[in-house]
């Protein structure tokens, strides 16, 4: 059996210090493929380390709308940086109005426009953050013209009326541990009516850890509860499911199946 981690930061210190431990209970788990997720660019060295390491590990490059005061890569340098082979996805990138009541948010819409132009330029998926602003974002998407690139709603945390939109888009469906939370009937929704060709599952880690383990530190071996929950949801094997988000992955994503 093979699952992917479509969305982890194991490039973080919770996880980064004790990284061969992280990795080899994701190969446990079978966990066969990762992709490790820019927030910013002053990082992303870390996180490029850890692809160049580690061939069934692949990054992205890009800057998370929650992080102020911190450079602003031009479409160019998004470009220029992401030609790398083990570079595989521009993000992530979108849009948190959480707590930012009253205020101009116009230099997060900015920042995301320009990661959709960068992504449309080299032809690689986009990372797609979104909370308290799903209106905005998918609105952008589609103006944006990033059905052009395609990507992923990851940690997925709408309805089935922002999913279908995002779908419509050509963009997949990525699911965490909330969709194992008692109170994510919204999620669970459309863990169920997701097209099993459009699917993804992932761990956010070092956050949002599954059921059972929620409030613990999460990682990529935990994927697999993730996995198994959904499978669950939809009446199938985790063996099929497996197969099939996996293939999803390296449909999407222009990396590498070792």
């Amino acid at each position: 059996m093979q699952i992917v981690d479509s969305h982890c930061h194991i490039n973080f210190e919770e996880l980064s210090q004790r990284l061969p431990n992280v990795l080899e209970n994701a190969r446990l788990n079978d966990i066969s493929h990762m992709l490790c997720v820019s927030v910013n660019i002053e990082d992303f060295p870390q996180v490029k380390k850890i692809a160049d390491d580690h061939e069934h590990i692949f990054a992205s490059v890009g800057v998370h709308p929650c992080y102020e005061d911190v450079i602003e890569p031009s479409v160019d340098e998004l470009v220029a940086i992401a030609q790398n082979h083990n570079i595989v996805a521009i993000g992530e990138t979108g849009l948190d109005y959480f707590r930012t009541e009253n205020q101009d948010m116009t230099w997060q819409r900015d920042r995301f426009i320009r990661h959709i132009a960068a992504a449309n330029q080299i032809k690689k998926p986009l990372i797609i953050h979104t909370r308290s602003a799903a209106d905005d974002t998918m609105r952008i998407l589609k103006e944006e013209g990033a059905d052009r690139c395609r990507g992923v709603m990851h940690c997925f945390s709408e309805d089935w009326d922002v999913a279908k939109k995002a779908l419509d888009l050509g963009f997949y469906i990525s699911l965490s541990g909330i969709v194992t939370f008692k109170n994510a009937k919204t999620v669970q929704d459309v863990a169920r009516k997701c097209p099993a060709d459009r699917l993804l599952v992932e761990t956010d880690s070092p956050y949002l850890a599954p059921v059972p383990l929620r409030g613990k530190m999460n990682e990529p071996a935990n994927v697999r509860h993730t996995a198994q929950f959904i499978a669950d949801l939809r009446g199938i094997p985790l063996q099929e499911l497996a197969d099939f988000t996996t293939d999803n992955f390296f449909d999407l994503f222009p990396a590498k199946r070792h």
